[in-house]
C-alpha cells in the first residue's frame, strides 16, 4: 500500500514543524508509522561533518553512505535535488501508512496526490493558499479560516490535534 502523503504549508516560522510533530505523536500513538521529510533550503547544507568517515567516504566518491549506530541507522545518499523525484521520495518511505513533506510548496502545488493542511497566519495567506493548493485537507495555525467561508475545514491543532488526525485517519483508511 502506497501512504497517504501530506504537504505540511506556510509561511516561515508559520508553526509547520510543530504541526507535524504533534500531528505525528497523534498518529503514532493510533499505531500508525509515519514518516517525515523536510525540505532544507540552505545551500551546502550536509547531516555530515567534515573530517568524519562518512564525510571521507563521500569524498571519495561514494554516492550512498550508511552510518550504523546502536540506536540508529542514519543513511546519506549524494544526489542532485533537480534530479529527484517525488517518486524517489516516497520510494524511501515505503513502509509509512502516512508520510509528511515540510517546504516543498512547488512540489505540493503542482500535486494532486498530495494531500495540504495550509497554516495561515492571515485572511490574505489563507485565500492565497486556498487558489494554489488542492486538494485541501484542512487549514490550520494562528489565524483562524472560519470566517472567511472556504471550504476546508478550519482545525485548532493544539486544542484538537484529533480532530486533524481524524481525518488523516480516514484517508489511510480509503487507501486500505
Amino acid at each position: 500500500m502506497k501512504p497517504v502523503v501530506i504537504g505540511v504549508v506556510g509561511a516561515k516560522k508559520s508553526g509547520k514543524t510543530t504541526a507535524i510533530e504533534v500531528l505525528t505523536k497523534e498518529l503514532t500513538g493510533r499505531g500508525y508509522r509515519i514518516a517525515a521529510v523536510k525540505h532544507i533550503p540552505e545551500r551546502n547544507f550536509t547531516i555530515d561533518r567534515e573530517g568524519k568517515d562518512t564525510w571521507r567516504y563521500a569524498q571519495a566518491g561514494a554516492r550512498t553512505v550508511i552510518g550504523v549506530s546502536a540506536d540508529e541507522v542514519a543513511t546519506i545518499e549524494k544526489v542532485h535535488i533537480r534530479e529527484f523525484s517525488l517518486k524517489e521520495i516516497l520510494a524511501r518511505c515505503r513502509e509509512s501508512d502516512v508520510v509528511f513533506l515540510e517546504g516543498f510548496r512547488k512540489l505540493a502545488a503542482d500535486s494532486n496526490e498530495i494531500y495540504k493542511i495550509l497554516i495561515t497566519k492571515s485572511a490574505e495567506d489563507a485565500e492565497e493558499a486556498a487558489r494554489i493548493f488542492e486538494p485541501v485537507l484542512a487549514f490550520t495555525g494562528p489565524f483562524s479560516t472560519e470566517k472567511l467561508n472556504l471550504k476546508p475545514p478550519y482545525v485548532e491543532l493544539f486544542e484538537h490535534a484529533e480532530k486533524l488526525a481524524d481525518l488523516i485517519e480516514e484517508l489511510v483508511k480509503k487507501k486500505r
